[in-house]
C-alpha cells in the first residue's frame, strides 16, 4: 500500500466527517469537518493493516482529524461546491409532484440522502420526503434553518 498523499500535502475532504464516538468533546454523529474543507497531511498510518488513514490538520477549524484515503482529494483538483449535504433538512421552494400526485410542497421537510455535482450550475440531490425519494435541483431547495430564520425575521418586524 502506497499512500497517495504525503506529509505536508494540501488536501480537501470530499464528504462531511462526523464523530464516530472516538473524538472527545463532540457528540457522536456530530459534524467534525464539513465537506470541501482544506487541510494539510500531518501523518499517514494504517487501520486493520488494509486501510490508509491520514491525520489531517484543518487550519481554519484548528482541528486534527483522521480521514480515509477515499475521503480525500488534492486541494488543487476540481471541486464543485454545493449548498446541502447528507442529512441536511430541506424544503422545496415550489410544489413537487409526480404524475399529478403532490409529493412535497413548500414547508414540507425532506432529508438530503446524496448530492450529485456534475457542474456548479447543475447540482442535484436525492431528497427523501415522507413516502418518496426524488432527485431535486439545488435551485428549488432551501434549508429548513433558512426558512425558520426567515419566519423569525418576519415575526420580529411585526
Amino acid at each position: 500500500m502506497r499512500p497517495q498523499f504525503e506529509y505536508g500535502d494540501e488536501v480537501r475532504v470530499m464528504r462531511t466527517v462526523r464523530n464516530d464516538g472516538t473524538f472527545p468533546g463532540t457528540p457522536t454523529g456530530g459534524v467534525l469537518i464539513r465537506r470541501g474543507a482544506v487541510g494539510f497531511v500531518r501523518d499517514v498510518g494504517t487501520f486493520l493493516q488494509d486501510q490508509l488513514i491520514y491525520s489531517i490538520h484543518f487550519l481554519d477549524e484548528n482541528i486534527l482529524v483522521g480521514c480515509r484515503e477515499q475521503e480525500l482529494q488534492g486541494a488543487d483538483e476540481p471541486w464543485v461546491p454545493s449548498l446541502f449535504e447528507f442529512r441536511d433538512k430541506v424544503t422545496p421552494r415550489i410544489q413537487l409532484a409526480v404524475n399529478g400526485e403532490v409529493i412535497a410542497k413548500p414547508g414540507d421537510e425532506g432529508e438530503v440522502l446524496k448530492a450529485f455535482r456534475e457542474a456548479e450550475d447543475n447540482v442535484t440531490y436525492h431528497v427523501r420526503f415522507p413516502g418518496r425519494t426524488l432527485q431535486v435541483p439545488e435551485k428549488i431547495l432551501e434549508g429548513l434553518d433558512q426558512v425558520s430564520e426567515g419566519l423569525d425575521q418576519e415575526t420580529d418586524e411585526c
